[in-house]
């Protein structure tokens, strides 16, 4: 893999170290195409939340992606999104996020449900091995990212991948200005 360091973190072989990866992660990893260029690289779990990373480990805001997942209903049916974003910008939940789910009203999914339903460790939520239904909104601004540092699906690890891979990912939808 010819994956660059991001700061101060040099990846290894994300396909090579599954034991850095929650276990959704890890299976969706092994059937992505382009998962050859996917690195992981251990970190301490208290550095896990995007600013003390960035501090820590000297990695630009702009070049972390933050998933944070959203709910909302309409017409009785539970509408379940997760949104990729720059660290540097934050998803446009009032606005252009619900919009794009059609309901009314949109919600960060509580920590409890989020990390039951993903099979997730909260702090290291990534789009990378979602549950099928859930949409997956990339803002486009993260496809410009040469290399981007997102969650692992657990606190002790990051991964890095090419922003534009986030794009393949199934069912990932870009979505222009889906952050401000």
């Amino acid at each position: 893999m010819d994956l660059s360091p991001v700061g101060t973190l040099s990846p290894s072989p994300a396909l090579d170290h599954p034991d850095l990866l929650a276990a959704p992660v890890a299976r969706a990893l092994a059937s992505l195409p382009g998962a050859e260029r996917v690195g992981v690289v251990a970190i301490d779990p208290d550095l896990a939340d995007t600013a003390a990373l960035s501090e820590a480990h000297q990695v630009p805001l702009e070049a972390s992606a933050n998933c944070v997942l959203v709910a909302g209903r309409r017409d009785g049916e539970e509408r379940v999104a997760a949104c990729v974003v720059r660290a540097d910008t934050r998803a446009d939940v009032n606005g252009l996020v619900k919009r794009t789910l059609d309901v009314r009203k949109a919600s960060f999914l509580p920590m409890e449900r989020a990390v039951a339903e993903s099979g997730m460790e909260h702090g290291g939520i990534t789009p990378i091995g979602l549950p099928a239904g859930w949409r997956l909104l990339v803002d486009a601004r993260v496809l410009d990212v040469e290399v981007a540092v997102v969650g692992s699906g657990v606190r002790r690890s990051k991964v890095l991948l090419p922003g534009r891979l986030l794009a393949d990912l199934p069912g990932a939808e870009v979505v222009e200005g889906l952050a401000g």
